[in-house]
């Protein structure tokens, strides 16, 4: 399915699912854009900050190359699960990842309707790569690996993190690194 303009969809969601909070008077208090086809491991993201040269920062990414083969309820999963992380950010103001406000909201969206459903965790397909891995990554507690480009510091297994720690992010659970073949 091509992509379609995340403005309408982003409106409708915010007016169906947050009140219209998000868009007060219509105007957005956060940005939206589709990546510029470098995000090929996570559907999507919400950031605030600064850009680099001090204006502020706060938008929704949403991952052209994941997102762009898959039917339209993977987008509007993706882009109300980041909108839920924007209006726990800027309307409820409470600094949380995937917390209570987070969760409470995500249930009572799915619980009001079937048409997609908010995951904490996408499971989409990712796209091949043309490169080849210069790394193994492999998990001490599951064994399962994965073929990373470069080394990543502090990076646990998510699975066992879940499984074993109530989804915290815990030093038993840190992947190895070894130099593929």
């Amino acid at each position: 399915m091509p992509l379609e303009p995340l403005l309408p969809l982003f409106h409708r969601l915010d007016r169906e699912w947050f009140d219209g909070s998000l868009a007060p008077a219509g105007q957005r208090l956060v940005d939206l854009r589709w990546s510029d086809g470098r995000m090929r491991r996570t559907a999507g993201l919400y950031r605030r900050g600064r850009h680099a040269d001090g204006r502020p920062l706060c938008e929704i990414v949403l991952s052209r190359p994941l997102l762009d083969p898959l039917p339209q309820e993977a987008t509007l999963s993706t882009l109300c699960h980041e909108m839920i992380h924007a209006w726990v950010d800027r309307v409820v103001g409470v600094e949380e990842a995937h917390g209570p406000h987070f969760r409470a909201r995500m249930a009572a969206i799915n619980g009001a309707q079937a048409g997609f459903k908010v995951s904490i965790r996408h499971r989409y397909p990712l796209p091949s790569s043309t490169r080849t891995p210069r790394w193994l990554a492999s998990c001490p507690n599951c064994g399962v690996s994965a073929p990373y480009r470069r080394r990543v510091q502090g990076l646990a297994c998510r699975f066992c993190c879940d499984r074993l720690h109530g989804g915290r992010w815990h030093p038993s659970c840190l992947l190895r690194f070894e130099q593929a073949a």
